[in-house]
């Protein structure tokens, strides 16, 4: 049978990075494999999802450029692909334990069950479920439940030892008694997330579960209802978890954490990919920049990691710095272009497509993400001028009142809006050749009386890039 992979998200909220991260490995595994990937929204639980969040997951996902097979939008045989359509299959396979033998009817009330875990406490006992209603009779608890009495489903935990082989982690035993009989069935009528995440599995024909390593504790209870089923097992590999500075689990108080919230920051999705696949999973060339089209044919579960995956957002705009410097300069001034900015919406977006291609290229080597353009951008168009102790010292200089006056002079002979290159280079002749200025005095000098700073970039391309009326003024503040 060829690989089928899923991701499963709850749209209880927006799309977690590490899901993505998650949905990621499954997409290049089964891209690696000739294989599917099955997007399943799991929506049992109704007071928390919502058809928004589950949206704005899926908007998520296709900026991400990470497509699926089946899955909402994309239906295929398996489906439905969520789970609260499916109500009625959880039921018929929950049915089926019941009358195997292998899960019964428990008239439990929170109370009750309550009271068992602060008894099992108090005498230094796990809290587990102690059998109440474990051999009540199936036929009386049906007369029971149409008498009108709500029950839920357990299922009856088999006293063994369970392993499996983990693709990450190698061979994970749970020793017998670990878990009590568990509910399969709330008295609501909706299936809990251990069964219908196996129930699910089995008839999508999943071959392959890739998640987070936080779903290892679940694994006890799913080996059982696959056993009780007599259903193959898929394949499992539990990643490692993604750990802020502090390395606890990845969470808000460590700044951002959704998708949509580096969407937001202008992001770009190839570098988050090449970022997300770097947590926990290595490139055989041991290469840090990569697109994911570029790893799908050798993406390869045998290369995850077990430790945590430290999440640091200054790799992450690293990254994302040396993506920018991989493509167009036409295509960043197009997003700089819709930057949700006042100071582009000002002073950007009116210029020419070659003064933004010049712009763009002229501080690419320093930028990670698109809004380090900004101070860039602001300091060409500043006219009032703070000037630091090294540059009122450089004015100070015997030389540098003769460049101010060589450049006052003309600038108040131009009209056009900017400088040319060659206009400037002119300039810098004729203090060389009639006023003897030559070297630092005249390179540096030049430089602040043009920007008000001894420091920065490439004057012949900076000075070009700023407005003749901009440098009037900070002649004028001088």
């Amino acid at each position: 049978m060829s690989v089928r992979v899923r991701f499963a998200p709850s749209p209880t909220g927006y799309l977690h990075i590490g899901g993505a991260r998650t949905c990621l490995y499954n997409f290049l595994y089964a891209k690696k494999m000739g294989g599917k990937l099955i997007v399943r929204v799991e929506d049992t639980d109704q007071e928390r999802s919502s058809r928004e969040f589950e949206d704005s997951q899926m908007n998520d996902l296709r900026w991400l450029g990470i497509d699926w097979d089946e899955g909402p939008g994309k239906d295929g045989e398996f489906g439905p692909y969520r789970q609260s359509e499916r109500t009625e299959i959880y039921k018929e396979y929950a049915e089926k334990l019941l009358e195997e033998g292998k899960a019964f009817y428990c008239f439990c009330t929170d109370e009750e069950l309550e009271g068992m875990r602060e008894k099992a406490l108090a005498e230094n006992r796990d809290p587990i479920y102690d059998g109440t209603w474990r051999d009540f009779p199936l036929e009386e608890a049906r007369e029971k439940i149409a008498a009108g009495e709500r029950a839920s489903i357990r299922f009856t935990a088999p006293l063994k030892d369970y392993s499996f082989e983990d693709e990450v982690r190698g061979n994970v035993t749970f020793p017998q008694g670990m878990v009590g009989d568990f509910v399969i069935m709330r008295s609501n009528g909706m299936p809990t997330f251990n069964f219908c995440v196996v129930v699910d599995d089995l008839l999508m024909k999943i071959t392959h579960v890739i998640r987070g390593e936080d779903h290892l504790n679940n694994m006890v209870r799913q080996l059982m209802i696959y056993e009780a089923l007599k259903a193959e097992t898929p394949k499992f590999a539990h990643v490692s978890l993604l750990i802020g500075h502090d390395r606890q689990k990845l969470s808000k108080r460590h700044g951002a954490t959704s998708v949509s919230q580096y969407r937001e920051q202008n992001y770009l999705p190839q570098a988050m990919n090449n970022y997300l696949c770097l947590l926990g999973w290595s490139h055989p060339e041991e290469k840090d920049i990569f697109s994911k089209e570029e790893i799908s044919s050798i993406f390869d579960l045998n290369r995850f990691s077990k430790s945590a995956a430290l999440y640091d957002v200054e790799k992450l705009k690293w990254v994302n710095g040396q993506h920018l410097k991989n493509i167009e300069m036409s295509d960043i001034t197009k997003m700089l272009d819709h930057l949700d900015s006042d100071l582009i919406k000002s002073k950007f977006t009116s210029q020419s497509p070659e003064w933004k291609n010049e712009f763009t290229s002229l501080f690419l080597e320093k930028i990670q993400i698109l809004e380090d353009y900004l101070p860039y951008l602001g300091d060409i168009f500043n006219t009032a001028l703070e000037l630091q102790d090294d540059a009122k010292e450089v004015l100070n200089w015997e030389t540098t009142p003769t460049i101010k006056e060589v450049v006052c002079a003309e600038v108040s002979k131009r009209e056009e809006e900017f400088i040319s290159k060659e206009q400037l280079s002119s300039w810098m002749d004729l203090l060389k050749k009639e006023h003897k200025v030559k070297g630092k005095n005249l390179f540096m000098g030049l430089r602040v009386v043009l920007t008000g700073v001894c420091h920065g970039s490439d004057l012949t391309r900076l000075i070009p890039l700023t407005p003749l009326s901009v440098i009037k003024a900070r002649l004028e503040n001088l």
